[in-house]
């Protein structure tokens, strides 16, 4: 065989195993736990049972609240109070048997509003002085307060419309305070209506069997329980 039969033999084997298809086994590596089918985790009858009890004595610990028709009027009543009290001062009061606080509500309110109908007033006056002696040459309404004063000026002035504007400034806040009260008293009033306040008071001691709360279980434990009536 000479050297171009070689060359051409070696050159037919090269050509064939560069046409023979690779398999890239990164490409086709995976992993058996993503083709592994998944199957429902089974909770064991021990589990379930364990988790019955742990939710019955959570049940018998804190009972469901059995609200009556009697129950549910006390509730409502500091609603209804404050709303009463919202719509017309006082209202409130009278619904929760409060008469005598009406007269000190009304008082607030109209005797505020009073002392900010009276600042208000003097303070247009001094400001209307103010605004005459600005816009007339340094000279004062001929019928207003300052009528032909001499020894004054506009800056002297100034300081009584501030304290007069101050004053029906604190006034209004009053008014809105004495408001608030009154809303707030209706409600916290009517909160406390059903709570008995006097000196008859009732306690009572008498012998019971208490769960054990950090065991599922154990049996009960003897203990003493205490109820008092206020």
């Amino acid at each position: 065989m000479n050297f171009r039969t070689t060359f051409l033999l070696l050159s037919f084997l090269l050509l064939a195993v560069s046409a023979f298809p690779q398999t890239d086994t990164s490409a086709v590596k995976r992993d058996s736990a993503a083709v592994r089918p998944t199957q429902p985790r089974t909770r064991s009858a021990a589990t379930d049972t364990v988790s019955n009890l742990r939710r019955a004595e959570t049940a018998e610990r804190n009972p469901p609240v059995v609200k009556d028709s009697a129950r549910l009027v006390l509730e409502r009543l500091p609603r209804q109070a404050a709303l009463s009290s919202a719509i017309i001062p006082g209202w409130g009061q009278i619904r929760n048997g409060r008469w005598w606080k009406v007269p000190f509500i009304y008082g607030g309110i109209v005797g505020l509003v009073l002392t900010a109908e009276w600042e208000q007033r003097h303070y247009k006056e001094i400001l209307h002085e103010i605004q005459y002696y600005q816009e007339n040459g340094g000279k004062f309404d001929p019928e207003g307060l300052f009528a032909g004063r001499t020894d004054i000026s506009d800056q002297n002035l100034i300081p009584f419309k501030d304290y007069y504007r101050r004053n029906r400034d604190l006034s209004i806040l009053g008014i809105a305070a004495v408001y608030a009260i009154n809303i707030i008293d209706a409600y916290v009033d009517a909160k406390f209506f059903r709570f008995d306040v006097s000196d008859d008071l009732a306690i009572k001691i008498q012998p019971s069997l208490q769960p054990q709360l950090s065991h599922a279980y154990s049996a009960p434990v003897p203990a003493i329980k205490i109820k008092i009536s206020l």
